[in-house]
């Protein structure tokens, strides 16, 4: 099983680049059988566009994970804290062994209907 997350297209950018090895999260997947992220790049881009192997997910504190992760994440220190404000969990799942589709692909083609999740979805 995989799960389909749903990713900012400027982030989406770097993590093709290596800048981000770090996906962070405010709730993560139940399922523990999950080993694939598949990436859905958000307007305007409206694709499915790679994926990669889950390394490990992470969840601790915010300030903690900020601590472990802040050489790979891929963005400003102020967003993370702004995006974990009056959270005390937070979890970052370390992007590893990234393929990049040669051609993305249509949200109908990954998953039924077409509406994107807010954050993910689980698929097969």
């Amino acid at each position: 099983m995989k799960v389909l997350l749903s990713i900012k297209p400027e982030y989406v950018e770097k993590i093709f680049s290596g800048e981000k090895k770090f996906e962070y999260r405010k709730c993560i997947f139940q399922k523990k059988n999950i080993k694939t992220i598949v990436i859905y790049s958000t307007m305007p881009v409206g694709r499915v566009v790679g994926e990669f192997q889950i390394g490990e997910i992470l969840s601790a504190s915010p300030g903690e994970i900020w601590g472990i992760t802040k050489e790979f994440s891929g963005i400003k220190e102020s967003f993370f804290q702004q995006y974990f404000k009056d959270k005390n969990l937070a979890h970052a799942i370390q992007i590893k062994k990234l393929t990049v589709y040669e051609k993305a692909k249509k949200l109908q083609e990954v998953i039924t209907g077409s509406v994107p999740p807010q954050s993910f979805c689980y698929i097969d």
